[in-house]
This record gives C-alpha cells, structure tokens and sequence, in this order.
C-alpha cells in the first residue's frame, strides 16, 4: 500500500463542530493537502467534504431549515443539491437561499411557508476540475409534540395490597417524548422498590398502600426540540382496608364493581411486565441495551438479574430503577445471550428469560483515504467495513457509480479494493464508497490527486519546543511533497542522522525523544527528500527542571484559637515562573484577613472549628503543575509543651541543575530546626575519582539559601554533601548527591614551591611540590622541566618528566645561578607559561678561613670576638653564617685542671662580630672562628686565647649537720662546686628560731677557706637553729646555703616507750618520768588516710625536798575529796532532774559556789575549763590549748560531758588523785634554767598535745 503524501501534526485538526443550539452537523476528517497559504497558492486539490448536517435531521418548524453542506478544494468546489433522488433547483424557490462561499442551504419558512413543505431527503454534491464529492442522504423532518387524545378516566379503588399499573400511553412524537409523573403542584411523585416508572412510561405499583391514595396522578410528555410540555388528566386512586369495604359498601357493591378482585393477602411475586416466562430483544452494536422487569406480590419482591452462560460486563453493566431495569452500554455482538431476571420475597420466586441479539448497521474496518500520488505511481483505495448483516459495498466516482462512469485505465476494481496502477493528472478524482445494510449506511469520500511536487515543510521554522525534563518531546516536521518524502533528523551542526535506537521516528515527520534530559537540549534539523528535490527546517528544544513541592504541607492539629501555617517550598526552573494558588476543600480561601499568604507559607489566624479540612497547594507554569495536600484538624486547647531544642536534621532531596564544565547548581531541601533557626549551610564534595572518601570543603551559604551555585575542576568526579548548623551545632551530613564528571581540560595552574638546588658541586636538583589529582584537570598529567644559565645566552633546555616532584641536572658548574620553569601538562594540553624561578646549581666547601680574630673580654662571664669577612667568591655557595668554636683550656687555678669539650655558636649571614656568653669565670679558653654555606663548613682561623678574671663562687656543696648534742652542733661541707677565683674565707651567719616561730639574735662567724668542718658549743638545749652558710673570693661573696637542726639528747642510749591511748581523748599522763630530764614525745594518729605523727621536746621539773609527804593519808585531803564526791552525787541528781524537764543549767556557777578553787576546770586563758552543759545539747568542752611548733600536732576538741566521766569506767578517781591532776590543769612554776626564753612545756602541756 502507497503512503499517503501529506503528512500534517496529530494534533491539528481541519474541522470544527458547530454549536448546538443553530444545528446539528458532522465532522469528517480526511488526510490530505494541507489548507496552508502557501501551497493553496499553486496546488489544487479535488473536493473534501468538512461539514454536514446528520443522516437524520429533525428540525423546529418554528425556526428556519439550515441543511449544512461545507467542502474545501483547490480550486474552490461549486456546489449543488438533489432532493428525494432529482435535481433541487434552488433558483426556482424564492424561500431557498445558499451560502456564500460554501454549499448550506438556508430555508426561510419563519416569513411565509410551513416546514412539512420541506420534508425530504436531500444530498450536496461539491465539484471543481479535480472531481466531485458528495454528501449523506440527509432526511430532513420537522418536529412533532402532538396533544393527548380526550379521554374520561374513572376513579380507582383498591384493597390495600393489591398492584397497580397506571398506564400512560403518550401521543407519537417526533423526536419521541420523555415521560414523568408529578401531581398538579409539579412535584415529582415519590418512587421505591415499591412503586416506579417503567421504560413505556406506565407508573406501575407492586402493592398499594393507604397512603397511595390521592387524585393527581399526572402523566407529562416532554417534547424537548419544541421545549414542550403535555400532559394526561389526573387519574384518582383510592385505597382502603378490607374491613372499610365491609362496613361501608358490601351491601351495595359486588366484587366484581372493584378494580381488579385480588385478596390483599401476602402472596408470591408475579410479573407485571414483560409478560410469560420468555421473550426477546433486538439492540444495534454501540447503543446501550435496556432490559426490564417489574414484578408485583407483597412483601414488594427484590429483582436480580444474570446472564445464562456468562457474566455480565463488569464496566459496562448499570442498575436503574431499583434494579429493575439492567443497562448495558456499547453493546456488541459479544453481548447477544439469553439475560434471566429473578423476582423474589419471602413466599417465594419467579424468573424471566430475555433472549437478545445484537444487529449491527455498518461500520468501518478500513474507511478510504485520501492518495496524493506523483505521475507514473501505483497507488490502491481500500473500503473495508462490517455490520451485521454482512453490509454492500458499492462504489461511485465524482457521485456517479462507477459501473456507469467513463472509463479510466489506470484502475481496477477488486471487491473492496480499488486498485490504481501508474496514475497520470487525468486520473485525479473523487471516491465514493458506500456500505449498507437494513440497518443503516456508511458513505465515505476519498479523493485520487495526482501531483508533482518537490518537499515542503511546513512546520515554521526556529520553532521553540519547551519541555519539562523526563517528560517525551515531540519535535513538529509537517511535511508536503510528491512522491513522498523521505524524512531525517539531524542534531547540532555537525550531526549524524539520529536513529531508531534512542529516538521514534513518526510517519508523519515529528522526532519523538521518549524522555527527555537536560543533554536533550539542543538545535534540531528536520530534512524531508523525494526526488524532486530536499527541503529543511531546524527547530530549537530546551529541557526544563520539572516543577516540585520539595516541602509539602503536613498534617496539622492545631488548638482552637491558636495559629497554624502550611509550608509549600516549590523547586521549579528558573526559567519559569510559578504561579502558586492555595485552596480549601478544593475551592477558593475563604476571603477573610485571617488568612494570609505570605512567600511559602499559608498562615491562618485565629483557627476556628470551621477551618478544619483539607488544604491544597497548586503550583502551575506555562508547561507542568503539580500539587500537595495536607489536612488539618481542629482541637480544643491543651496545655503547651516546652519545646525541645536541637541540632538540624540533615537536609535532603540533594539535585544538582544547569550542569556546565565549571560550575554546577546545587539544591537542597532543609530539615527541620528543631525549634532554633538555621544559620547556614556547609557544602562539601568528595573527589570518587582520586580521594574516595575523603571530604572537603567546597562553600558556606546563609541559612536561608537552599540553593548554592559551586564552582568545579575539571576531570573531577564530584558528590556533594550537606549539613545544617544553629545555635545547638551542626548537623550529621546529609545523603550524597548524585555523581557529576567534569569533562578533562587542561591544567589551569602549574607545580608550587620550585626550587634549584645542588646536592653536589656538580649537579642542579631541580624540584617542585606536584599538583594533586583533583588539579590535574585530566589524565595523563606530566611536567615539562626547563632551565638555563641566567647570566649566559644559552637557549632553554627542557625535558618532559612523569608525575614526580624532582628532577636532576647533571654536569653542572659549582654554584651558578640557573633560571628554572616546571609547567604541568596532560592529554587534553598544557597549562599556563609559568614564570622563571632562581637556583643555584650544587655547593662546594669554602675555601679561605676568616682572618684579623680580635676577642674584647667584657666581664668574667661574656667577652665580644670580631673577625674580617671572607671574600664571597671563596664561599662557593650561600653564605649561610659564620661559627665560632671556643673551649676552656685549663683554669687558672691550680686545685682545677681540667678539659672541657668545644662549644660552637653560629651567627647568621655576613655578621663580623659575636657575643660569647656563659664563660667560666677564672679561666683560660681559646676560640677559632669558620665560615660556613649550604655544604659545610671551611677552614678555621688560627686559635685565639684570651683569660677571664676571677668572680664570686657558688654555694657550698652538701652542708650537713651531724652529731646533735644538748648545747652543741657539727656542720660538716664540700667546698664550692665552681670556685671561680680563689676562696678567702667562709662566712657561717645562726639564729634560734622559738616554738612560734619568731628568729633570735643573728650570730656572725668568720671561717677559714681551707676548713670542710666547724662545731658550735655552748647552744641552747631543745632549741632549734636556721644556719646560713656561703664562700667568698676576692671579688665577693657566692651564693648561700641554709639548713635548719635542733640541740637533743643523745637518742642512742634510750629506748622508746609506747602507750596505747583510746583515739576520743585529746590528752594522756605519763608517769615515772625523771625530774629534771629532758624528753621527747612522739604523738601518732593512725587511720583510713595512714600514720601521721607530730614531735615535741619537754624538761620535767626539778626534784622536789624529802619534806613532802603522801597526800593521801592527810586528813583535811580525805575530808576534801569526800566534799568533792558530795558535791558530784548532788550535781547529778539536779542534772538527773533537769534533763527529765528539758532543761539547762550551768555548772560552772554551781562550781564557783561550792568546789574548791584548786580542782577548778581551766579555761583556756585563766585556767578553767568553762561551762558545762546537759547532755541533750550535745556541746563540745571548751578546752585550753597552746600553739604547737612545727613538730608538734594541735589537739582536737573533745565530745567528752561531766556524765562520760561521772558515770563512765574512765572517770573512777584514782588513790593519789591522778583523776584531779589530769583536769585541773595545775602548772609547775618553776622555770628551766637558762631555758625562759625557749619555754619548755610541762608534762601536762606536753600530755595535752599528746593526742
């Protein structure tokens, strides 16, 4: 089969559809020449039917006729009409009228004459010199709404539950009625399962109930092409009871005189229509197919319905009227069968079979279309259509059957099938095919046009095609020519055909790219070839970013009152503006100021109940919309968490846009905040491609931007990252994006850190810190290393090295200036020139040693050295400094001879003099002095000596003091460890120190230089001593040692003795001790933290004369210690008395009145130990206490009461009164001799500190 050669968009169309209201008409597509401008100029086109009224046309006869009948040709067709089969000369009609332009006939009957004149069938034929087509056979009738014949309708009267049909029988109109029933207030009447209107408009009842009864039952008959409306008289029903009847008229009326004799009792259901157990139904194929059943019996029975040996279509099948009737919609032939409705209720069930078939008026397999061939072609007219039964075909040219049309050799006729066989322009011609059966026909008009033409396109040209990116483009290429065209598509300048394998190449012309992409965009060539010659057309494609709701609104439950905002955040091309639109329930906000709207947000005041429902964000550009919906809910108030604060949630929904060779787009939705607002936003990248897994910073952008325009390398295979940051912290990174390959470029910068320097006299080394990967910007990264002498005239020498750091010059001159490159290149080229850096090739050693050393001795620790600079050349390399080496020969002194080792002090570049610090006072060095450069050092200069004069000395070493005796201490030394000078003499400076602490009188001691030993005699016993002790020289005195020590006994010859004492007592007798000794006591504690001990020194008092006596057998002491006792048993009987009343009182008042003054407590000042209180109060004794030495530890108050000791075992009174000596703090008051300013402790001082 030969293509047809017109090819035009799907999506133009040649035909328009008429109103409605002025006339029905019919569109006929046809495929053929294009109507454009410039082909109408010179092409010609035989005749096409576009529009004409429908087969059957019913017209108002209160209007006037318009019988539509438009064609298009080349030239414009002429047009004429036959009316029932003759030739309808308009001429003659003075009513009739045709169209300028076009063949539509216009009938004026609104001035004079009557539609029914008119009645006919009619066809328009429209001819030029190409040929001639013809339309339908139009049937043209007016509309018919005739009145309802007079009848007299009597009254019915029904037993309650009898049925009931109340027939309508409407007048025949044209087109048929539509029927309903209403009372006389034009109100519908009600209708149920009950009671309903069956398909012939009868009003049928299944049973009858009281409430039926009324007397403005009305049938209407709506005419809708006359906006009609008629109607039947009322009929009056009356329904009563049976037990009515028998009271009222079963006196008067037989049975027979009611309408209808049936009981009213329940009965099984039974048909009211279609009438029997069978019956059959006849649809065509493509209406819809009513069946009806209605059943009458009470209870009302229920219909079903099936199909025998099938189902029924699931979404074609339809229920109406309570189920009683069952539509099928475009039926076919495959819905012929036998369909059974079932009536049922409780008593029982009846079916009926409708048994139906499907006829068919004609319709198309293949309808013929239009051929445009070129002199010489073959060509074919296909007219293929099905009905049932089997439809005609039949043929015509230009109107006339072909059996009678002259005769044309280039065509055959084969059943269905014209056959055209190397056409000429003679050829030309319309077709008619006609196909019918007694169910309708099918006319199709096809025309033959034989033409010679080269290609056209008519697709305008640069069109700009937009289109969202993953969505198909279609690419226009409305093409013309005879024979037809060959078509292809180019991209670019330099492009090759595109192809099947990625593209669809449509007949008629346009590119289809299925999906898509931002690479998609481009300029696009269109070239349609015959042999006639090639015609092109380029049209431009550019791919946009699809429209997103990236943040979509969310489900919402706000609290009456409160304030609630929907976010709509829309990512859209930034090509395209977006116009954004809020909607409630799917229609407009309600026009109140508490809604606003306010970037991307839509905020709500106030909220109210009837805010709640659901909320919809539309966002629409010129090329794609799209939208998100959330709901929110209405509460009442609660009580408000406090928010929690957090770091970000990582952003999301990474995309990466307006993808170019150096930059990319970057955007981003933010996560949430967690209730502290965004800062900014850090982005970095990972190279996959060099650094996998290794992440670097790329920018920083403000918390408010969610997109970043990023600068890229080439030959960079970039991921990016982000992550979000507030006041709280940063948040965890985000997913990566998508990968991004920038394409490879040459290096853009070269290696850094250029250096040329000589490992040896005779080579250049030249290196350099390499580019890294990612700034290779390609493969195949390399250098090129060049260099030449910069004080000669020598030509650059350059050597292409692989990706290393450093490069080696050999066979250089020692130390001569070069000038260096190093420039980085790949595949792709080289990169910028760089610019020239200075080296010097290899250092030797220098070669002449400094001259004129002069030392200036400034003191005894720091002499000044100068020297004369060597000459530059004899440096042979950079002169980096000179070093001095000094050392110390031998001292001056003849008790120190000793080496000691070089020491060295360098001093940078071209200094010519030095400061030597930290010299040994009285001492001979020697020094020399060397140049030095990037090799080495050269030689050294001739020695030089100089002397340091004396100074002061060190400290002593090791003093110590050994053999403590009563009055005396040995001090015991090691010379100075660095006399600088000769020692003169030792100066030993003492003074006591008492037990708090204060220094005594200084004492000022001249020793002997040659002395390591010296004794001090006559000290003070027990007391302790600070020495300073230091050497002096003729220039002065050095620095002093101290040391502390303390006149004792002899430790030696006495052992310790130790007593356990209970760890809450704060003091402890000894007993036994000699008089006048001196003694020492150790106090230890002993716990969880460890063993801590205190030190203090004591002398008991002198011996006491044989007059005393043993107090325990005087008389007046056993008197008084039974006072004592007395006066205790009293104390604690009122103490007994008192602590059962909750009281206080004071013991110490009770004691001033009644105890002896001698066995009084000791405050800490007077001697008394204070007040004593009740044991409920839980107060401390207050106790005397005496400022301990360094070695001593200071007491801690007691817990103990006067009950402890009245009542404890500890508090018993000893037989020589040991309890009273312990309490009552009696003090020896003769003092040591030669011993008041030191203080010696008595035994009970010391027992006080002993704890």
């Amino acid at each position: 089969m030969v293509q047809p050669k017109i090819m035009l968009k799907k999506k133009h169309s040649s035909a328009g559809r008429a109103p409605l209201i002025l006339f029905l008409c019919q569109m006929v597509n046809a495929l053929d020449v294009p109507l454009d401008p410039k082909l109408l100029d010179d092409l010609v086109q035989p005749p096409t039917i576009t529009q004409q009224s429908p087969k059957n046309y019913i017209i108002d006869p209160r209007e006037n006729i318009v019988i539509q009948c438009e064609a298009k040709g080349k030239p414009p067709p002429s047009f004429s009409w036959t009316r029932n089969g003759t030739h309808f000369d308009i001429d003659k009609d003075p009513l009739v009228t045709m169209k300028h332009g076009s063949g539509t006939l216009i009938i004026n009957i609104m001035a004079e004459g009557k539609a029914e004149t008119y009645e006919g069938v009619y066809q328009c034929t429209a001819r030029n010199e190409r040929g001639a087509a013809v339309s339908n056979s139009i049937v043209v009738r007016p509309s018919r709404s005739p009145l309802w014949t007079k009848e007299r309708l009597e009254p019915i009267i029904l037993r309650n539950g009898q049925s009931l049909v109340l027939p309508c029988r409407p007048p025949i109109g044209l087109p048929p009625a539509i029927i309903f029933w209403m009372d006389n207030s034009f109100q519908r009447l009600p209708q149920s399962e009950r009671v309903s209107q069956g398909l012939n408009g009868d009003l049928y009842f299944s049973n009858v109930l009281p409430e039926d009864t009324r007397e403005d039952y009305i049938c209407y008959a709506r005419f809708n092409h006359t906006q009609t409306i008629q109607q039947k008289q009322p009929i009056s029903l009356k329904v009563i009871s049976v037990d009515e009847l028998n009271d009222t008229i079963a006196a008067n009326l037989s049975d027979t005189e009611f309408y209808g004799a049936k009981s009213s009792k329940e009965r099984s259901p039974t048909f009211l229509t279609p009438e029997g157990n069978e019956s059959v139904k006849e649809e065509l194929r493509g209406n819809t197919l009513s069946l009806e059943c209605i059943a009458e019996g009470l209870p009302t029975p229920i219909i079903y319905w099936i199909k025998e040996d099938g189902t029924l279509p699931v979404n074609r099948t339809f229920y109406r009227n309570f189920k009683k009737t069952l539509q099928i919609t475009h039926v076919s032939e495959a819905d012929s069968g036998n369909y059974q409705c079932i009536a049922k209720n409780t008593l029982g069930a009846i079916h009926h079979t409708i048994s139906v078939t499907v006829k068919a008026a004609p319709y198309w397999i293949v309808a013929p279309q239009n051929l445009v061939l070129s002199p010489g072609e073959n060509g074919t007219l296909v007219c293929r259509a099905n009905g049932n039964p089997k439809p005609r075909i039949g043929w015509l040219t230009n109107g006339v059957p072909i059996e009678i049309a002259p005769d044309d050799p280039s065509r055959k006729i084969d059943g269905d099938t014209i056959i055209f066989s190397n056409v000429q322009e003679r050829s030309s011609a319309v077709y008619q095919c006609n196909a019918s059966n007694e169910y309708g026909y099918l006319l199709a008009n096809a025309f033959v046009n034989v033409l010679a033409e080269p290609p056209r396109i008519l697709t305008s040209p640069n069109t700009l095609y937009q289109i969202i990116a993953n969505r198909p483009a279609l690419l226009d290429c409305a093409f013309f020519g005879s024979p037809l065209p060959t078509i292809e598509w180019f991209k670019g300048t330099r492009g090759s055909a595109l192809h099947e394998d990625i593209y669809v190449l449509h007949d008629n012309g346009t590119l289809e790219i299925p999906v898509a992409q931002k690479d998609s965009t481009g300029t696009y060539t269109c070239v349609a070839r015959n042999k006639l010659g090639m015609a092109k057309n380029e049209v431009h494609l550019e791919i946009k970013d699809p429209t997103r709701i990236i943040k979509q609104p969310e489900y919402a439950v706000v609290q009456r009152g409160s304030k609630v905002s929907f976010e709509c955040k829309v990512k859209h091309d930034q090509t395209l503006i977006p116009t954004i639109l809020w909607l409630k329930d799917n229609g407009e906000l309600p026009n109140d100021e508490r809604f606003s709207i306010d970037k991307d947000h839509l905020v709500v005041t106030d909220v109210s109940d009837g805010d709640g429902g659901i909320y919809t964000c539309a966002a629409n550009t010129t090329l794609d919309s799209v939208s998100a919906s959330a709901v929110l809910r209405v509460v009442a108030p609660t009580p408000t968490p406090a928010p929690i604060y957090d770091v970000p949630n990582p952003p999301f929904d990474l995309e990466l846009t307006n993808q170019l060779d150096k930059s990319i787009q970057l955007t981003w939705t933010p996560g949430d905040d967690n209730n502290s607002p965004i800062t900014k936003f850090i982005i970095e990248y990972e190279d996959a491609m060099h650094e996998a897994g290794l992440w670097h910073h790329q920018a920083e952008v403000s918390g408010t931007q969610t997109t970043a325009q990023l600068k890229l390398s080439p030959y960079v295979n970039y991921s990016f990252r982000v992550m979000a940051e507030n006041n709280i912290g940063r948040s965890v990174p985000s997913e990566a994006s998508e990968q991004y390959l920038t394409k490879a470029a040459e290096p853009d910068q070269n290696p850094t850190a250029v250096e040329g320097l000589g490992t040896e006299p005779d080579n250049l080394v030249i290196t350099w810190k390499p580019l890294n990967g990612f700034e290779s910007n390609g493969p195949g990264l390399q250098y090129k290393v060049s260099w030449r002498q910069k004080d000669g005239d020598d030509e650059w020498t350059s050597v292409v090295v692989a990706n290393v750091s450093k490069y080696i010059v050999s066979g250089t001159p020692t130390f001569v200036p070069y000038l260096i490159k190093v420039q980085a290149l790949n595949d792709v080229g080289f990169a910028p020139e760089p610019a020239a850096v200075l080296g010097h090739s290899g250092e030797d050693l220098p070669m002449v040693a400094p001259g004129n050393v002069r030392v200036i001795v400034v003191n005894s620790t720091l002499a000044e050295v100068h020297w004369d600079p060597v000459p530059l050349k004899s440096v042979r390399g950079h002169l980096q400094g000179y070093r001095i080496y000094y050392w110390k020969a031998q001292s001056s002194s003849k008790r120190n001879r000793r080496h000691i080792e070089k020491k060295i002090l360098t001093f940078q570049g071209s200094k010519t003099h030095g400061m030597l610090p930290g010299l040994q006072p009285y001492s001979h060095y020697a020094l020399n002095v060397r140049v030095i450069n990037g090799k080495g050092e050269g030689p050294a200069s001739t020695d030089k000596s100089f002397h340091t004069p004396e100074g002061v000395p060190s400290a002593p070493s090791n003093l110590k003091i050994v053999n403590p005796t009563l009055d005396s201490l040995t001090l015991e030394w090691d010379p100075p460890s660095q006399p600088n000078g000769i020692l003169t003499e030792y100066v030993l400076k003492y003074q006591p120190i008492n037990s708090t602490h204060e220094l005594g009188p200084l004492v000022d001691l001249k020793i002997p230089a040659n002395k390591t030993r010296w004794t001090l005699k006559n000290l003070n016993f027990s007391t302790r001593y600070k020495f300073y002790f230091y050497a002096q020289t003729s220039v002065g005195s050095g620095s002093q040692i101290t040391e502390e020590a303390v006149t004792t006994v002899d430790e030696g010859k006495e052992e310790w003795r130790k007593e356990i004492v209970n760890g809450s007592r704060s003091f402890f007798g000894l007993k036994g001790l000699m008089p006048g000794t001196a003694y020492k006591v150790r106090v230890g504690a002993e716990g969880d933290s460890g063993f801590v001990s205190s030190e203090d020194v004591f002398e008991t008092g002198p011996a006491m004369a044989s007059r005393q006596v043993d107090i325990a057998t005087q008389g007046w002491f056993i008197g008084l210690m039974c006072a004592v006792a007395l006066l205790i048993l009293i104390l604690l009987i009122v103490c007994f008395i008192r602590r059962n009343k909750g009281g206080k009182y004071p013991v110490k008042e009770k004691e001033d009145a009644h105890a002896d003054p001698e066995i009084q407590p000791m405050k800490e000042d007077d001697g008394t130990f204070g007040e004593y209180s009740d044991a409920e109060d839980h107060k401390p004794l207050k106790k005397g206490s005496r400022t301990p030495s360094d070695r001593t530890v200071k007491k801690e108050d007691s817990d103990d009461s006067l009950v402890d000791y009245g009542e404890g075992v500890n508090g018993q009174f000893n037989e020589d009164g040991s309890f009273i000596g312990q309490y009552s703090g009696k003090k020896e008051k003769e003092p040591a001799e030669g011993n008041e300013s030191s203080e010696a402790p008595s035994p009970v001082n010391a027992m006080n500190s002993f704890v």
